[in-house]
């Protein structure tokens, strides 16, 4: 892989990676265009290492937030009489909201990384999930803060991020929608979006990482790989702290068009021939 399109792909995956608008879907339309077979083994473990550097922002962004949680969980399991403290039943959240898109991403590995790469897959998904996203949006009550999350929450919303395994529907716009849904504001649905997300795509790239070692080696290159990582860190860095700012003040309206847009785009230039 060229060290410019290595470039240019970390920044897609920088931008959309924390955004409800699905950062494999924008990869795989990207990679395609670019001329590169969106389901090789070799692209797909360099759309999921990529991810490393936007996961990487985000734990920098939170360091703090995470740092406190991580101490207090651990001082909680030690302690029975630490276990009230918010922090620590948010790190048990963290836990309960990752088992389900690790089971069904090992479950359905192959189909994932194969037969749903296809750019026909990516645009249904983003029209699809937009919906989703637009009820959620127009249903929430934002009744509800980081203080008030239960354990149901935290199961539901990583049920949810199970739906975000199909490109296009977005790992960001499921989490976020499911945290709307159960009546959370949306500026903790988002936080919880990115706590969930760093297991999850960490776990996810590293053992992209590990296993395709021979396939990015020989196709891509780790200089390119590299490159692309940290193309996402810093884009993904400067995303996070936008995408806080924004839901401070909006709703997700511009997203919902923006996927839908684009997604009655892409369907177009694959009917016409244009892309494939």
């Amino acid at each position: 892989m060229q060290i410019f399109h290595a470039i240019v792909l970390g920044i897609v995956e920088g931008i959309t990676e924390f955004l409800p608008i699905s950062s494999t879907g924008h990869l795989t339309i990207v990679e395609s265009l670019l001329g590169y077979k969106t389901d090789s083994p070799a692209i797909t473990a360099f759309t999921a290492v990529v991810q490393i550097g936007a996961i990487a922002a985000a734990v920098w962004y939170f360091r703090s937030d995470i740092l406190r949680v991580a101490t207090a969980w651990v001082a909680g399991v030690m302690s029975p009489l630490k276990r009230r403290n918010t922090d620590y039943r948010m790190g048990w959240y963290v836990i309960i909201g990752t088992v389900p898109v690790a089971v069904v991403g090992l479950l359905f590995k192959h189909a994932i990384e194969s037969s749903l790469r296809g750019l026909t897959v990516v645009a249904l998904g983003l029209i699809l999930w937009s919906f989703v996203l637009l009820w959620a949006d127009k249903k929430a009550t934002e009744q509800r803060q980081e203080v008030s999350l239960r354990w149901q929450d935290a199961l539901f919303i990583g049920m949810m991020q199970c739906v975000s395994l199909i490109p296009g529907v977005s790992r960001s716009g499921a989490t976020i929608a499911a945290g709307l849904l159960r009546g959370i504001d949306r500026v903790t649905a988002t936080r919880m979006s990115f706590f969930l997300g760093i297991p999850a795509l960490l776990a996810a790239g590293t053992l992209q990482a590990f296993t395709q070692v021979k396939n990015i080696s020989e196709h891509v290159g780790w200089g390119s790989m590299i490159v692309g990582i940290v193309a996402a860190y810093v884009v993904g860095y400067l995303s996070i702290a936008w995408l806080i700012r924004f839901v401070s003040h909006h709703d997700f309206t511009v997203f919902v068009w923006y996927r839908i847009g684009l997604g009655l785009l892409i369907l177009l230039l694959v009917a016409g021939g244009v892309m494939g």
